[in-house]
């Protein structure tokens, strides 16, 4: 497990990170001492189709202000700026790398929003809340990389509070064989752990979670990554996006999502789940 546990730090632990951020917001003639949280959208949503479908995620999720929110596996930190932006919730982000949760930070003081959201670095087997203590888990294209989905998720029913949602828009096996490797969340199968939506049901039920909602996004999400490889041919990759993040890799790895999708090896869902 220790293992598994450094090989994800590895895999997206990337030197540099943030200063590649704030030269392509230059590059596109932002006033890096002057920015928005909208500027960062491109790159700080390390997930398919990006804001489009966290704004998805959150009318799904029936905020209101005050809601204390947890983002499991927030990446950079954009869907928790974007929660206490737009939705003035409470929300908090916690991801296992380290150089993600110092570029979220950052990224917050950069936009005003250092005393509005919070980071920590933490698992997600071994979440540091009290039980009952949060109105809304949230989390998007984290767990792929664990292999104790009940753990995973039965952490997240410990912390909720009776009522509480769980809303996530991820990624599953689909019945078309093992995913064509690399992907954004994996060089190769080792660190790769993807469960069939029917299991995934059956974990939820036992850790205490009922489904309200669940919309395969699937077609969606490959209309998207199709979308994004025509015009990074036509016209390259653009100063900020997610590119940044896979460095070399990462038309490769769009690539091979997309044929993932195609061939149904990986499906995409959103889901809401509440805690009884």
């Amino acid at each position: 497990m220790t293992d598994v546990r450094l090989s994800v730090e590895q895999h997206y632990g990337v030197d540099g990170i943030l200063q590649a951020i704030l030269k392509a917001l230059e590059a596109m003639g932002k006033d890096i001492e002057q920015l928005s949280p909208a500027d960062l959208a491109p790159v700080d949503e390390f997930h398919i189709r990006g804001r489009e479908a966290t704004v998805e995620l959150a009318n799904r999720a029936n905020l209101s202000p005050g809601r204390r929110v947890l983002d499991v596996g927030c990446g950079l930190g954009g869907s928790v700026r974007y929660l206490a932006t737009e939705h003035k919730c409470q929300a908090t982000g916690i991801d296992l790398v380290a150089e993600y949760i110092e570029i979220a930070t950052a990224l917050a003081e950069r936009v005003g929003l250092s005393n509005v959201v919070e980071f920590r670095q933490a698992n997600a087997l071994a979440l540091p809340f009290d039980a009952g203590s949060l109105d809304v888990a949230w989390t998007e294209h984290a767990q792929m990389n664990i292999s104790d989905k009940a753990g995973f998720y039965g952490e997240i029913a410990r912390v909720l509070k009776p009522g509480g949602r769980l809303v996530f828009h991820d990624i599953f096996a689909g019945d078309g064989g093992e995913p064509h490797f690399p992907v954004p969340w994996a060089e190769k199968s080792t660190i790769s752990f993807l469960e069939k939506p029917a299991s995934l049901r059956a974990i939820l039920d036992k850790a205490g979670l009922k489904t309200s909602e669940w919309e395969e996004k699937s077609q969606h999400s490959l209309e998207w990554f199709e979308a994004v490889i025509e015009k990074t041919k036509e016209s390259g990759p653009p100063p900020l996006g997610l590119h940044l993040l896979m460095r070399e890799t990462a038309q490769s790895k769009f690539e091979n999502v997309i044929r993932n999708l195609r061939e149904n090896r990986i499906v995409v869902v959103q889901v809401v789940a509440e805690k009884a």
